[in-house]
């Protein structure tokens, strides 16, 4: 039996406008210069240029009666002011301290390199082959991955090539084909393993000298043991002494084990990075900066504006949809400028709180005085969600006097010493490291004594957290770092 009753519920919905802000906060400087070029491009109603006063009241005084009635309803729904606090004439450009020592560069350079892809197929148009053999040629160099190697199976590239490219062709053809591409430089490249890529370098070099010669049979023979360090059982079965064992692994090691990153230059790509805040030391004073050299300073369409009052005029159908269109575009531009306003002053309160905790840190640069933190500290100081606090440091990067470091880096759990203080992981991390980086490298720390030397320093911790860190710090086991 079906019947109507009335209920009162309650909900939260998110409206487009917390949407954009909450991608905003995520972005990086990089990734937010992008993105205002691109809501530039589709929103003819957002311009470059500082705002003048008479134009912010000329928009706040603008009548929207003529707007439809679900874009107010959208409208009333949410306000910034009702997400977060908002200190009138903060612009989103606007630094902590009001002074950039680098405000002038305007633009960072990027390198630009050719690829290693791109050289091999330069390289493959320098051979003699029939357009089939090179079209088979081709979509092998395609299916390298970033490290250079050719992780598919030939008979399922077979297959691949037939249903996607309409070409007939067989694994020897393949394996033929794959053999011309492994003489091209980058050396190794093509391989389809780490042992084919070493033996591939090998047997390029131009002279082969006893040492090389050695180093391909202990590839070819010997890599399981090789992998393992068994160093001992590599000399046994190759009847040499230890010295002559230690430069047939330094010529291995001398190898390239990822020919793919390498450029055709000889320089390795990297990924430039922006720093999103910079803090400075000024004779014991913290003073932070927004990194917004980039911004441009954006403001609502003049023309726009008056365009829209135009078509309000304009009774007719043509009119109010032409005039509903314009104030869309208006509204988008000045929720944008808001949501980059917004964006700023988080960052900068973020940041700030960050830096105030963690002071005795960027004013001497000693890791032993980072002190444990988490999202939720951060939150409660400054009275925003656990949400925001890690939309804020997730891929940002501050700039101090020590180095520019990821921003979530500064967050770290606590465990207590022998003494009962609280200390960060942080600390125990760094002493890890330096063991590490000081140990006899013929006899390695093994986790076990790990745990001992560190509670000889009033830190008790089992030894599955001594491995957890380790494998954090990417450091490998005791047996892999043990050298000749």
């Amino acid at each position: 039996m079906l019947r109507q009753i009335q209920t009162q519920k309650l909900s939260q919905k998110l409206s487009p406008q917390q949407i954009q802000l909450m991608k905003m906060l995520q972005l990086p400087t990089i990734a937010l210069e992008q993105r205002i070029k691109e809501e530039m491009e589709i929103n003819p109603a957002l311009e470059e240029g500082p705002e003048t006063e008479d134009e912010i009241s000329e928009l706040e005084e603008e009548n929207y009666d003529d707007a439809p009635a679900d874009q107010d309803e959208q409208r009333d729904d949410f306000t910034l002011s009702d997400y977060m606090d908002d200190d009138e004439g903060v612009s989103y450009k606007e630094k902590a301290n009001n002074i950039s020592p680098d405000e002038e560069r305007k633009e960072i350079p990027f390198s630009v390199g050719q690829t290693a892809q791109d050289l091999l197929e330069s390289q493959l148009g320098m051979k003699e082959l029939n357009n089939h053999q090179f079209q088979v040629a081709l979509f092998l160099i395609g299916n390298l991955d970033d490290d250079g190697y050719l992780r598919r199976k030939l008979d399922a590239i077979v297959d691949d090539m037939a249903f996607t490219q309409n070409i007939t062709t067989t694994e020897k053809e393949l394996e033929d084909l794959l053999k011309v591409i492994q003489e091209f430089d980058p050396a190794g490249v093509g391989a389809r393993d780490l042992q084919e890529c070493l033996l591939i370098q090998l047997r390029k070099k131009e002279v082969q000298t006893m040492v090389v010669e050695l180093a391909t049979e202990v590839v070819e023979k010997h890599m399981e043991e090789f992998s393992r360090k068994h160093y001992d059982k590599i000399a046994k079965r190759l009847e040499i002494d230890d010295d002559l064992l230690k430069d047939v692994i330094h010529e291995i090691l001398k190898l390239n084990p990822r020919p793919g990153n390498s450029m055709a230059d000889g320089q390795k790509s990297m990924q430039q990075i922006i720093p999103d805040f910079t803090i400075t030391n000024e004779d014991g004073i913290l003073n932070l900066t927004l990194n917004g050299r980039n911004f441009p300073d954006l403001k609502v369409s003049k023309e726009y504006i008056e365009m829209q009052k135009e078509y309000a005029k304009n009774k007719k159908k043509e009119g109010k949809e032409a005039s509903a269109f314009v104030k869309q575009k208006l509204d988008d531009a000045r929720w944008f400028i808001d949501a980059l306003q917004q964006r700023g002053q988080t960052l900068l309160y973020t940041m700030n709180a960050i830096m105030e905790f963690q002071r005795d840190y960027f004013l001497t640069g000693d890791e032993t005085q980072l002190r444990p933190m988490i999202l939720k500290d951060i939150a409660e100081q400054i009275g925003l969600d656990i949400s925001t606090v890690s939309r804020v440091s997730n891929s940002k990067y501050v700039n101090t006097p020590f180095g520019t470091f990821l921003l979530k880096s500064f967050f770290s759990e606590s465990l207590t010493n022998d003494e009962g203080e609280e200390v960060s992981t942080r600390e125990v991390k760094k002493i890890l490291e330096e063991c590490v980086a000081s140990e006899n490298k013929k006899k390695p720390i093994t986790d076990d004594k790990m745990v001992k030397i560190l509670k000889e320093k009033g830190y008790i911790i089992a030894r599955r957290t001594i491995a957890k860190y380790r494998e954090q710090l990417e450091i490998p086991v005791a047996r892999l770092r043990k050298e000749l």
